[in-house]
């Protein structure tokens, strides 16, 4: 099942999510984040981003990575990031829920993360590079932060009419949206 993508606005999206309970049967809402995704042509979607107020995200890196093969398809349950190393470094991050819009965000390129995956076993590994900032940047999601969230003031302002129209659902996607402030018909 292919979700609406929540758009910037919404409460849901600044708003630290549940634990999901241990052993819980979470398989059919993983493959429905990544036929979601995979529809929304995106690397990473987060629970909250369709509307779930959850501790779960999932990515696929290959597209991005520089060699095909080299990415990382993963769900990710009740992570938590244990450390994150190195020097920060900018990068230029969009989101599906916020959509048009990418600026450069700073992230640290080495993390160490612990979570379950939909079998409900737990891992503990470290990411670095692009794999380590595209689930920084989900992992955000489910503590409620979003990548506009970095900005300076000053490109905040300079956004401030986008993100409104973006609340409204004034924005051209190819994928189902839904818009916190969209007028009723």
């Amino acid at each position: 099942m292919i979700y609406p993508i929540v758009l910037y606005g919404d409460p849901v999206l600044k708003k630290k999510t549940e634990e999901i309970t241990e052993g819980e049967d979470i398989k059919e809402l993983v493959n429905d984040m990544f036929e979601t995704m995979y529809h929304a042509s995106g690397v990473g979607l987060a629970a909250p981003q369709i509307g779930k107020s959850l501790r779960l995200f999932v990515i696929d890196s290959d597209p991005i990575e520089e060699k095909e093969g080299e990415g990382r398809k993963q769900a990710f349950i009740n992570p938590q990031i244990l450390e994150s190393t190195g020097d920060p470094w900018d990068f230029e991050e969009g989101c599906l829920s916020i959509p048009g819009i990418r600026e450069d965000v700073k992230r640290e390129p080495k993390i160490v993360i612990e979570y379950f995956d939909e079998d409900w076993n737990l891992h503990e590994e470290t990411f670095d590079g692009i794999q380590a900032r595209i689930i920084q940047h989900e992992y955000d999601h489910i503590e409620g932060i979003l990548f506009t969230d970095y900005l300076s003031a000053f490109k905040k302002r300079l956004i401030k009419g986008k993100l409104a129209n973006i609340s409204k659902g004034k924005v051209d996607t190819e994928y189902k949206i839904k818009a916190p402030l969209a007028l009723k018909r």
